[in-house]
């Protein structure tokens, strides 16, 4: 996955529809919420179990591929407008939890 092409991408299909004036950070993380909220939506009232097992469902899983896809996408974006770097943040961010939760200790 090439991030920098998706954003590209991403802002051309704004620009053919003439919607640069609504993607502000804010606006976009919004969105995002109201599509992260139709993902959770897909797991309410699955026991765990089923929850692992949502790939047995081709409908269903191809639902799931579609919500992580728009919430993916907005994230793409925000991080776009906002000018952060995706793959600087989420190095810095794996070396700070591996700080913050360091491995446990091996069994005797």
């Amino acid at each position: 996955m090439n991030i920098e092409d998706l954003q590209k991408r991403l802002r051309q299909f704004a620009i053919e529809r003439n919607w640069q004036p609504y993607q502000t950070p804010k606006n976009l993380a919004m969105a995002m919420v109201v599509e992260a909220a139709e993902l959770v939506e897909i797991f309410q009232w699955l026991t765990p179990e089923q929850s692992q097992q949502i790939q047995a469902d081709p409908a269903k899983h191809q639902h799931l591929g579609e919500e992580i896809a728009d919430v993916m996408l907005y994230l793409l974006q925000i991080a776009d407008h906002s000018g952060v770097d995706i793959e600087a943040a989420v190095e810095r961010k794996l070396r700070l939890n591996a700080i913050k939760h360091p491995p446990l200790a091996a069994s005797a």
